[in-house]
């Protein structure tokens, strides 16, 4: 199959190769996947560039995918051949406390999940073991995963919009459902209108948020958040946005969400909250990156992260699909652009340039 393959992280960002990687067939608990399409998500940017540590190389990126199911393993019963399947990063692997205790998203049995190191790998090339991000690896024509790294879903869902869901848009809505648990009245504000930040302004209207308030410095994502439920917007660029929070608010807000991972905004994202608001961090930041952050800020309200949108994602997606159908979360506006395999390389500068919400890679099925 064809795949987009990393041999060394750089800054400027290295190139990828489109090889022919060489795929097993499925284990017992593994099941085979044509993919339909990948979002190009700023996770893999960050280990594009050597923010993030990449466990192993060569590698195939990508871990935004959805598609169709080819053939399974002898003791999966969960999908079947010819189900329309999502992807997730959230593998859970069903007997940890986490996963015992309901939150699968913070599971610490998923190397349960891996084949075992002396076993033929799921992906090779040139003889070589191939790492394939958070067990998808959705930048190649198949992916070969663990049954419980997919969600079954709908099939009148349409699998582009569908990816979205495997990460960016799980990420934004579960940070305002599930790890802030936004209630309906309250006041919001974002900093970082990508497609996580996005995700996180529906969510709050979804949610029933008076007031939302979107922080960014580019014109063009302020003017995109409020077709997405924005009340209100800062240009950061040109007024300090904690000063305009407060104003805008009595104080400042009831939840405030950072959605870059930044140490500027994540600071700003603190400031903003009101006396016993909840700040919240979503933006990966760069390996190793510190916080400075008034130890007093403390007393004035909490400060939490949240991991994928806290998600339990075979339970989540499904109402996100339905949310979408009805009308209530808006995805097709979040794909900017969509391209082949081959366009990897274009979506990632675009994604740099602030170009795009979302691109999506679509392969042919």
């Amino acid at each position: 199959m064809r795949a987009a393959v990393i041999r060394k992280t750089a800054d400027p960002l290295p190139q990828l190769a489109i090889e022919d990687v060489e795929i097993d067939m499925p284990g017992p608990h593994e099941v085979l996947i044509k993919t339909a399409a990948t979002g190009v998500c700023h996770s893999d940017l960050h280990y594009l560039k050597g923010d993030s540590a990449m466990p192993a190389m060569p590698a195939v990126l990508g871990h935004e995918g959805a598609g169709v199911v080819e053939a399974v393993g002898e003791l999966v019963t969960y999908v079947r051949p010819g189900d329309h399947v999502i992807c997730c990063l959230s593998t859970f692997c069903g007997q940890c406390e986490y996963c015992l205790t309901g939150r699968p998203a913070r599971c610490t049995g998923r190397s349960t999940t891996q084949r075992a190191s002396d076993a033929h790998p799921r992906l090779s090339w040139e003889g070589q073991s191939v790492w394939a991000h958070g067990g998808l690896g959705t930048f190649a024509e198949w992916m070969l995963v663990h049954e419980n790294s997919i969600v079954k879903i709908r099939e009148d869902m349409p699998l582009d919009r569908a990816a979205l869901i495997g990460c960016g848009v799980t990420t934004g809505l579960g940070a305002v459902f599930n790890t802030a648990k936004v209630e309906p009245g309250s006041t919001v504000c974002v900093y970082g209108l990508g497609g996580i930040g996005l995700s996180a302004i529906q969510g709050a209207r979804i949610a029933g948020a008076r007031q939302i308030i979107a922080v960014d410095v580019n014109e063009s994502k302020l003017a995109t958040a409020k077709e997405f439920g924005a009340t209100h917007v800062v240009d950061a660029s040109s007024h300090d946005p904690v000063e305009a929070v407060r104003g805008m608010t009595d104080g400042g807000v009831d939840y405030s969400f950072e959605a870059i991972g930044l140490k500027t905004t994540v600071k700003q994202c603190f400031e903003s909250i009101r006396l016993d608001g909840t700040a919240t961090v979503i933006g990966l930041m760069p390996l190793g990156e510190q916080i400075e952050l008034d130890g007093r800020m403390f007393f004035r309200g909490r400060f939490q992260g949240s991991m994928m949108g806290s998600n339990r994602f075979r339970i989540d997606m499904p109402r996100y699909i339905d949310f979408y159908l009805q009308g209530r979360l808006r995805l097709d506006e979040m794909i900017t652009r969509r391209g082949k395999l081959d366009d990897v390389h274009e979506a990632f500068r675009a994604m740099e340039a602030g170009e795009v919400v979302r691109s999506v890679l679509m392969f042919d099925n």
